[in-house]
């Protein structure tokens, strides 16, 4: 069904913008190409929560995936993230990504099912729809067990008996929870891919059994996560530690003792760029930059990780 290998890592990519909060996109396609060229990157997604994507207008998205599509489509495949609150919404963005060159699309829950929950068959009919329509492998986006648009067990392995469906992006962030996930998942179809999308505790979602990471932090340590799911992978569980002890202060200075949100997606992008992977850590509103304490911290932690902290922000 895909044209896309899962197995691997998956980065969310952030979106370089200028001062005046206008989409940076010299920059945003050579830092598309510089990520798709690191170790072990399967296929980079755009739109995701790193992305800024509430931020950002349907053409913009549109727009992004389009760049990085023209910047790194030669290298690896593109999925973009489709965040509506209708079918009708989602099923026109889906054939604006598909024509900007996505080859798979990821598909965050409706945001209004936070606020008033669903019924099971919402959410098949929301993915039949969008894949009926855009003919394009589709990414489940599992949101945390403690929201109202978390998925059952039971759902999960609905949904990954669809057609539609080629790979989960697994945030469950509750691990007695999560591990049911993946059996329920690995026991309806045991090709569909699973990825994790726990920045904040790699290694630990890791080990249960997944197949990659789908996760905004590679855009800032792609090397580190790709060796740790090697080390992973190869059952080696002193080297994966090794690798994760230079990851954690990192994850620490960017995502503290929470889960990932609009402000430490601030400190991962200062991160990004006091490490010179991006030329700007400038983030559209309502987010904002990270305090001087906050970039002190997070100087201490890329020297920590082995990168390079650069003069300026």
């Amino acid at each position: 069904m895909s044209s896309i290998d899962f197995n691997g890592i998956i980065p969310a990519i952030a979106v370089p913008f200028n001062q005046d909060y206008s989409i940076d996109e010299p920059e945003l396609k050579r830092f598309s190409r510089w990520l798709a060229g690191q170790p072990g990157i399967h296929a980079l997604m755009t739109n995701g929560h790193t992305g800024e994507v509430f931020s950002l207008t349907p053409r913009e998205r549109a727009h992004v995936t389009r760049l990085t599509v023209e910047a790194a489509g030669d290298i690896c495949p593109v999925i973009s993230s489709i965040v509506c609150e209708g079918i009708n919404d989602a099923v026109e963005q889906a054939g604006m990504a598909k024509e900007a060159g996505a080859r798979g699309l990821d598909i965050m829950p409706p945001h209004h099912w936070l606020r008033f929950g669903f019924k099971p068959e919402h959410c098949i009919d929301y993915f039949t729809a969008i894949g009926k329509a855009s003919g394009l492998p589709l990414v489940v986006h599992v949101y945390p067990a403690w929201t109202r648009a978390s998925f059952s067990c039971e759902l999960l392995a609905e949904l990954a008996r669809s057609p539609h469906v080629a790979a989960f992006k697994i945030g469950t962030r509750e691990m007695n929870k999560y591990a049911r996930d993946l059996q329920a998942i690995r026991e309806a179809d045991p090709t569909k891919a699973l990825l994790t999308c726990h920045d904040e505790y790699l290694l630990a979602s890791m080990v249960q059994g997944v197949d990659g990471a789908l996760v905004g932090f590679a855009s800032l340590v792609p090397g580190l996560i790709h060796e740790l799911l090697q080390a992973v992978r190869a059952g080696d569980l002193k080297q994966a530690m090794a690798v994760q002890a230079r990851i954690t202060p990192l994850k620490d200075a960017v995502y503290g003792a929470g889960e990932p949100t609009g402000e430490a997606h601030g400190r991962m992008k200062a991160a990004m760029a006091r490490a010179g992977i991006i030329r700007s850590a400038t983030v559209r509103p309502p987010t904002h930059a990270p305090s001087e304490k906050e970039l002190r911290a997070i100087d201490a932690a890329l020297l920590a990780a082995g990168l390079t902290v650069q003069a300026a922000a």
